[in-house]
């Protein structure tokens, strides 16, 4: 489920907070998810109405925290862990996106945004650090068609990135809850 399903493509989405909040407590309430695993919710950065309304009206089992390297993407990092420190919500990670370059003819990687900016943030906060994702045409390209590397190339070494990132983050749900995930909504 994604509002760029409910909106016109080309059409801003302005909403203050009473908006964002009726919204997702639609999307929770009023969305048939029928039996799910695991259910991901991709929020902007920062610690505004969206993730504060999540906090409050689900059952959040954790957070994994996406970021680039550098330095003021950082700070939106810093402020999500201690926003989620202080609602009792559990930090599973950080990953860092965007975390290099690998020139798809000779190999060479170059770290366009920094490099190392997550895991130094990760071990500063004394969080897990799950991965990294490359920026990488095969990644775009495939996503752009509708086909995640993982389905269209899932032996590819950026797929490799996604499929270990993901196992980072099952091992820290299963490590973090009895008997999986659930979430409950009366």
């Amino acid at each position: 489920m994604s509002m760029g399903f409910l909106v016109p493509e080309d059409a801003a989405t302005i909403w203050r907070g009473p908006m964002v909040m009726g919204a997702i407590r639609q999307l929770l309430y009023s969305v048939d998810w029928g039996d799910v695993e695991y259910m991901i919710v991709d929020l902007p950065p920062g610690t505004g109405d969206a993730q504060l309304t999540l906090c409050q009206i689900a059952p959040l089992t954790g957070a994994v925290i996406v970021t680039t390297p550098q330095d003021l993407a950082l700070i939106d990092v810093k402020r999500g862990i201690d926003m989620f420190q202080k609602v009792s919500v559990p930090i599973f990670g950080i990953v860092e996106n965007m975390s290099y370059f690998a020139c798809p003819k000779c190999q060479t990687v170059s770290h366009i945004f920094g490099t190392g900016g997550a895991k130094s943030t990760a071990d500063k906060y004394e969080v897990p650090f799950l991965g990294c994702i490359p920026l990488a045409m095969e990644i775009r390209e495939t996503t752009d068609a509708g086909k995640p590397i993982v389905v269209s190339s899932p032996d590819s070494p950026n797929a490799k990135c996604y499929l270990e990132l993901a196992s980072n983050v099952i091992k820290a749900v299963s490590s973090n809850v009895e008997d999986g995930p659930k979430i409950i909504i009366e």
